[in-house]
């Protein structure tokens, strides 16, 4: 796994926040953008989408960043050199993946092994698809301040379209759990497992993403 820190417009790697919004959290949350598909159905890298003239992926970046994630850890996979340099001036901290195509889970597994190299301190992590073109900042900032009030032991997800799914935020008491994740598997498994400690955070538009043609052309 080949990791590169691109700083940045946005500041330091380690720590960086955006310079439109500076927090101090009270229980340092970590970002995870998952961002190493290859979008087969697509046809296209969605990763390299342009919404208001910014990528998708440059998009989550920013707005991880402006609801107090940091460090933000992008995993890359099929088309890695496109989207690193898509990357440029984010802040973020982009990683390869070269398992990507055995399944979502190893993605989830080099984030995670990532941010405990990069990010050792964090008490949980924010985990994040790049192709919710409705998702925003003050969404993710309602995320962790569910977390930063419920404490260490609760599992924050998003609410759409009567399912529970990313952006979702895991305590550190789970690192190890999403690590042990495999095939084409993302960390919804979780939220079977440990229903008890779900809390669901209402997303409105969090069922429009970026899959097929026809998608795009809904979306423009």
């Amino acid at each position: 796994m080949r990791a590169c820190a691109l700083s940045g417009c946005l500041g330091v790697v380690f720590g960086s926040l955006s310079v439109k919004t500076r927090y101090t959290r009270p229980m340092p949350v970590a970002a995870i953008i998952l961002a190493a598909g290859a979008s087969r159905r697509l046809g296209q890298p969605k990763q390299l989408l342009h919404v208001n003239g910014e990528t998708l992926v440059a998009r989550s970046a920013r707005i991880a960043q402006e609801a107090g994630a940091a460090p933000i850890i992008i995993v890359l996979g099929a088309q890695e050199e496109a989207v690193r340099a898509a990357l440029h001036c984010t802040g973020a901290i982009a990683i390869e993946n070269p398992s990507w195509s055995s399944g979502l889970s190893t993605s989830v597994r080099a984030g995670v092994e990532a941010l405990q190299v990069h990010a050792p301190q964090a008490d949980g992590v924010l985990l994040m698809n790049c192709d919710q073109p409705r998702l925003d900042s003050l969404h993710l900032a309602a995320v962790i301040a569910a977390f930063e009030t419920k404490g260490s032991e609760a599992i924050i997800a998003s609410s759409y379209a009567g399912v529970l799914g990313v952006p979702a935020l895991f305590p550190h008491r789970y690192f190890d759990e999403l690590k042990s994740l495999t095939g084409d598997i993302g960390a919804r498994v979780l939220f079977k497992r440990h229903a008890d400690a779900l809390i669901a955070i209402p997303f409105e538009g969090g069922d429009i993403d970026i899959d097929t043609p026809e998608d795009l052309a809904y979306l423009n």
